[in-house]
């Protein structure tokens, strides 16, 4: 793994933008909790159940000292193709069900089968407003796009605020981007109703990492298309339509 994306594991970056991020606590996984996770489904069957049992019980205590519902993730790695991240956004309650989830997660097992993952993620759980999750890519230390996170529809309330959230994005990546050994890479973010930057998780700049509405990786005018990305109104038709079939 190359130095740039190694810093991007969730444990290396967070002592650097603590203040900017969700408060967040970490277990070290054991080294035969990270095999486990990496394992084929008939490995994992013939593995001890011990290994499973010890992690929930790392889980325990430090998920107690988290009100109400934990949000968990791995390094570089949240399973959010599993149905607890479909149907509750990822919320999980107890040890169990935090181990259970990110267990059943393709996205994890490809992870940690490649040597991603050392550590669990615990934060607490906050029903994030979508309209306000956007994505930033930022290049040679420069903020150069901002796309709209959700891309499920339009938001009107990004027509009035677009411009504002992309001076307070602008704002953070200045005081922030100077301390960090990358200099491209892609910051996701939550801006609260107090208009103030919380920032999720930092991911490689290009593949795998979705462009979201930029697109395509390979656009050559990253210097010339600042401001925020956002999905289009839907089309209103009017007048005489006719359609055949």
């Amino acid at each position: 793994m190359s130095d740039d994306r190694e810093f991007l594991k969730i444990p290396n970056w967070y002592p650097y933008l603590a203040s900017h991020a969700f408060p967040t606590a970490f277990v070290r996984l054991r080294p035969e909790a990270a095999a486990l996770l990496a394992a084929s489904d008939g490995e994992r069957e013939q593995a001890p159940k011990s290994i499973s049992k010890q992690v929930i019980e790392d889980l325990r205590q430090p998920m107690s000292k988290i009100p109400g519902n934990c949000f968990t993730s791995t390094d570089m790695c949240s399973p959010t193709d599993t149905e607890r991240f479909l149907g509750k956004r990822g919320a999980v309650y107890s040890p169990e069900s935090a181990w259970k989830y990110l267990f059943l997660s393709e996205k994890v097992r490809r992870s940690a089968a490649a040597g991603e993952v050392g550590f669990i993620c615990l934060r607490p759980f906050r029903r994030i407003t979508r309209a306000r999750e956007f994505r930033l890519f930022i290049r040679n230390g420069v903020l150069a796009a901002m796309s709209q996170y959700w891309l499920t529809r339009h938001f009107p309330l990004l027509d009035k605020r677009g411009k504002r959230y992309w001076k307070i994005a602008e704002k953070l990546v200045d005081s922030v981007v100077w301390q960090l050994p990358v200099s491209d890479f892609v910051m996701d973010i939550y801006v609260t109703s107090d208009e103030e930057i919380l920032i999720i998780d930092l991911n490689p700049w290009g593949p795998p990492t979705d462009p979201l509405l930029l697109r395509d990786w390979e656009r050559e005018d990253w210097d010339s298309c600042p401001g925020l990305k956002v999905m289009l109104p839907p089309t209103k038709i009017s007048g005489n339509v006719h359609v055949s079939f």
